[in-house]
């Protein structure tokens, strides 16, 4: 007897092969290389709340304002390769009357910036027109699988890093993500020349301190994408005569400016789409593909080792055998 496998069998135990192979490779190669920041990003978030700006036509601190802050991020897919995201960044922050945030000119700060980084671990790379220059780990977002520990944030206000510490998790609109939080102790952080009159001094002009601060700040982030889902910052930007340790004049100053509700739900949505297909190449299929693999294979193998019996040609007991003709006998003479 000889056995011989059927086509079906073999079929079987290719598949169940293949799909053992393709479970590693979708974790380990594909999964990988969809983890890159977009290029191709066009999204505009909006911070609101209450604080004090200082009005150039009053002339004067007008307190308990509504202020907002409106940043829209772009991303310039000519300038951006395989390795490297550009994103340009425009920000306004406003009062009512300045609003919609559409013109540089009445704003109470306006910047336009581009960010470039590494499409797979979001450090800084300098290069095409970057602007400013910053360092850092986090920005705009944080990296891919985030972890459970202090960033170094770049505060475009400051111009340097702040270290934001790791606090636990928080949920936002149901989702849940894991919270970091600063302070930036007020600092200076340049000049202007302004009126004597504005600081209460004699003197026609003087050059003015400028100093920043932040009374807290609160960014609460999708794990996996490294996608902000809110924000809160709490900026104060003061004037101080040179060399005092007192503020003279408040520009902005703000408690709490934080992600309004439809920004919220707008970056969970996008967070939990982008997190499910991460998920869905990074686990759930390697883990489906591999155990649909393994028993695929072990089907085909156990089909494959049974085979179909079938005699060997000539067998004497074999379906198709035949008797042999007696020998001839020879007659006597």
């Amino acid at each position: 007897m000889r056995r011989s496998a059927s086509p079906l069998s073999l079929v079987i135990l290719g598949l169940g092969v293949f799909l053992l192979v393709l479970a590693p490779m979708l974790a380990w190669y594909v999964e990988p290389r969809a983890k890159r920041t977009p290029i191709d990003i066009d999204t505009t978030t909006v911070f609101t709340g209450k604080g004090s700006y200082f009005d150039t036509g009053e002339v004067e601190t007008l307190e308990n304002q509504n202020l907002t802050i409106t940043r829209q991020v772009r991303g310039d897919v000519a300038d951006s390769t395989d390795e490297v995201a550009a994103w340009d960044v425009v920000q306004s922050v406003d009062p009512d009357k300045s609003l919609p945030a559409s013109s540089p000119h009445d704003s109470l700060q306006w910047t336009q910036e581009r960010w470039v980084t590494d499409r797979e671990t979001n450090r800084p790379v300098h290069c095409c027109q970057e602007s400013p220059y910053f360092e850092g780990e986090a920005y705009l977002k944080f990296p891919f699988d985030v972890e459970k520990r202090s960033y170094r944030w770049w505060d475009s206000t400051l111009g340097a890093t702040v270290p934001l510490d790791y606090a636990g998790k928080r949920k936002v609109q149901g989702y849940e993500g894991l919270l970091f939080t600063a302070e930036v102790e007020p600092v200076k952080t340049g000049t202007r020349q302004v009126p004597g009159a504005l600081l209460k001094s004699k003197a026609s002009q003087v050059i003015a301190e400028e100093w920043y601060a932040n009374h807290g700040i609160e960014l609460v982030v999708d794990q996996r994408t490294g996608r902000i889902i809110y924000a809160q910052v709490g900026p104060r930007k003061t004037l101080r005569m040179p060399g005092s340790d007192e503020d003279a004049v408040v520009l902005l100053d703000s408690k709490k400016i934080a992600f309004t509700e439809k920004t919220q739900k707008a970056q969970v949505a996008l967070a939990e789409d982008d997190s499910s297909r991460l998920q869905l190449v990074g686990q759930t299929l390697p883990i489906g593909t591999g155990a649909l693999g393994f028993v695929l294979t072990v089907v085909g193998v156990l089909l494959v080792l049974r085979g179909r019996e079938r005699p060997d040609p000539g067998t004497p007991d074999g379906p198709g055998a035949t008797t042999p003709a007696p020998a001839p006998v020879s007659a006597p003479v």
